[in-house]
């Protein structure tokens, strides 16, 4: 029989989707087991139970999907040995390339490169942190930057593992904008570290916003940005394609673990505690 819960607060919600309704049995699995954790707890506990058990629910969740996707990166290093070929490279990754030089020009290979250098590792941060910043002052609560926190941490940790764990070469220099970048190219940094942020980011807006068309600016926004500092990376010849496909893919998963995370605190934090 379901726990029944409180009518969802603005919080929970992005326009008439209640974060804390779940519709898949996979989603109510995951809710049910952490609430038997409340239902366990001692009479002493009970005063508590509800809030440790949506904290704990949201830290352990969290911790376990970082671990599984840093398995996971790990193990594409042996499904990239089984696409490529003896030049180290996929049949998309040089024709992808080839033609994003046949469209550079001086001018363009400025513009480009100052567009890049927002989803590095000193501009991502910024834009993200102010955008957040925002959003907490508005909500006069710490959880929007709990949440980017612990998605930049996972993010940078898997590009970490995934960069030394694979150590593929980057595109000739002779083939690249300068300045040229010297670290492994496998998955494209840049791409996941802006996939993630860019996601919870969106995710946040979501649920402050109200009106329709502001929710569909920032999922259009969000999704141009993020296409657009993949592409940015091989059209400077930065990365190859197929480093861009692995950062998106990547860093969407991470992002939706951190907002199902989320979810889960959102739903015991609204379930009453036990009897």
């Amino acid at each position: 029989m379901p726990v029944p819960t409180r009518p969802p607060t603005p919080d929970d919600t992005i326009g008439a989707r209640d974060l804390t309704a779940w519709h898949t049995r996979f989603g109510r699995w995951l809710v049910d087991v952490f609430a038997a954790l409340a239902r366990a707890s001692s009479p002493a506990a009970r005063r508590v139970a509800r809030w440790s058990s949506a904290h704990l629910a949201f830290v352990v969740f969290a911790a376990v999907a970082l671990v599984v996707m840093v398995v996971l990166v790990e193990g594409i290093e042996t499904v990239y040995e089984g696409v490529v070929g003896r030049d180290g490279l996929t049949a998309i990754d040089q024709p992808v390339l080839d033609a994003a030089i046949t469209l550079r020009s001086p001018g363009l290979d400025s513009a480009v490169t100052a567009f890049t250098d927002i989803g590095g590792p000193i501009g991502m941060p910024i834009l993200a942190l102010v955008a957040v910043a925002i959003i907490t002052w508005r909500r006069r609560r710490w959880t929007p930057i709990v949440l980017t926190l612990i998605a930049a941490a996972g993010s940078l940790a898997m590009t970490i593992v995934g960069k030394n764990v694979v150590d593929r070469a980057r595109p000739p220099a002779s083939l690249a904008v300068p300045p040229l970048e010297v670290s492994p190219s496998f998955p494209s940094g840049h791409t996941l570290n802006a996939t993630v942020l860019t996601t919870v980011v969106v995710y946040l807006v979501l649920i402050e916003t109200t009106a329709a068309w502001q929710r569909t600016v920032a999922v259009s926004l969000g999704t141009l940005f993020v296409l657009a500092m993949g592409l940015s990376r091989v059209f400077l010849g930065h990365h190859w394609l197929t480093d861009v496909l692995a950062g998106w893919l990547i860093g969407l998963a991470w992002a939706l673990a951190v907002i199902t995370a989320h979810r889960l605190w959102l739903t015991l934090r609204e379930r009453p505690g036990p009897d």
